[in-house]
């Protein structure tokens, strides 16, 4: 049998297109790829880079999805650049960071092995003796790294720049000051959830659902109108307010100016959603932990607090807890010998269609 990243196709075209194979919530071979064939070659988001903003601090994070795990580092050297780098000693492995801090070094706490805020070893005691030492691989490995208003994102091997991945987001806000949204540490959440990581991404990916699982959004945002628009590593679903309920006030220069807004869903291939309401920014990073369990965190940064409990962004613990229970119906359901494979709705789910077509291109190393 050839590996499972060969096997897995998605028709092209959505209005004969059946879904991808329910094998895939159960292969391990599959899921093992996507570490180094989907999460190392993506963008991966390590949170808002507000603690490493003064000259001289460093910032511990991780890049962790499925079988991909990096600690990482940011830093901020005393002239004012913001790097990523590997936060393992070069040495003999150990963490180098393990909480933020000011400094004017990296200094391992095993045999003190010390780096600047570039990343260059300066200083190894015990090593005099050594051959052809200090040398290139000695210091600190720099990571591709971006920023995205205020928000930074790693990537091990990227297929494309972050702007290919975040570009059209950032056209559809022109105007919007995401950058100047403040995190909310009072509203972090963490879900764990029992399910493949795929088949949360895939409810997320429709509104089709809406009317019948989410009850109260469904009174807040008009069904009918929802709409979704596809890029090459995004897509976007539209939701638009019900009269009399919260929606953006866009300025002219907005491509939806004259729309009432209720809610832009941004899905970044393959697990991050960007929930922009008029209260500001719900970030949710969807995280697999193994085969059939998922961390699903969620992140608020806030525009204006006096809309947070009102519209479409009101009830999100609510709406999270709605969309476990479904996912974990389906995640019992794929189990089936009776079901291999669905269709999609070409006016409603186009959003999985995409997902899926993304997934099969990246497992096959297109």
């Amino acid at each position: 049998m050839p590996e499972s990243r060969d096997c897995y196709a998605v028709d092209p075209d959505i209005t004969v297109a059946s879904t991808l194979e329910s094998r895939f919530y159960s292969d391990a071979t599959a899921y093992e790829a996507l570490g180094e064939r989907v999460f190392a070659r993506t963008w991966q988001w390590l949170g808002d880079s507000g603690d490493v903003r003064t000259p001289g601090t460093l910032s511990p994070r991780s890049l962790r999805a499925g079988p991909l795990d990096e600690p990482l580092l940011l830093t901020r050297d005393a002239g004012g650049t913001l790097r990523c780098l590997s936060n393992v000693c070069t040495h003999r492995g150990n963490i180098l960071v393990d909480a933020p801090c000011a400094a004017k070094e990296i200094r391992c706490g095993y045999h003190s092995r010390r780096f600047d805020l570039a990343g260059r070893m300066t200083f190894m005691p015990e090593f005099q003796d050594a051959k052809n030492f200090p040398s290139p691989s000695d210091n600190l490995p720099h990571v591709p790294f971006g920023e995205w208003a205020g928000h930074a994102f790693a990537s091990v091997a990227p297929v494309a720049p972050l702007e290919a991945f975040l570009g059209d987001v950032t056209r559809r806000l022109s105007g919007m000051p995401v950058a100047d949204f403040r995190f909310d540490a009072s509203r972090n959440r963490d879900f764990d959830i029992g399910a493949n990581w795929a088949l949360y991404v895939e409810n997320y990916l429709e509104g089709f659902h809406i009317p019948f699982v989410h009850k109260g959004l469904n009174e807040v945002v008009d069904y009918g109108s929802y709409s979704s628009e596809l890029f090459r590593y995004a897509n976007l679903q539209l939701a638009l307010a019900k009269d009399g309920e919260d929606a953006f006030d866009l300025p002219a220069s907005s491509p939806d100016h004259g729309q009432r807004i209720a809610a832009y869903y941004f899905w970044v291939f393959p697990n991050l959603m960007l929930n922009f309401y008029p209260w500001g920014l719900s970030v949710n990073l969807v995280r697999p932990l193994a085969l059939d369990a998922t961390r699903v965190s969620f992140r608020s940064y806030v525009w204006d607090a006096s809309k947070l409990g009102s519209g479409a962004g009101a009830s999100l613990d609510r709406v999270e807890e709605e969309d476990e229970a479904i996912v974990l119906a389906v995640s019992r359901g794929v189990r089936s010998r009776y079901y291999q494979r669905g269709r999609y709705s070409p006016t409603r789910e186009r959003g999985v269609h995409h997902f899926h077509r993304l997934l099969c291109e990246f497992l096959a190393g297109e």
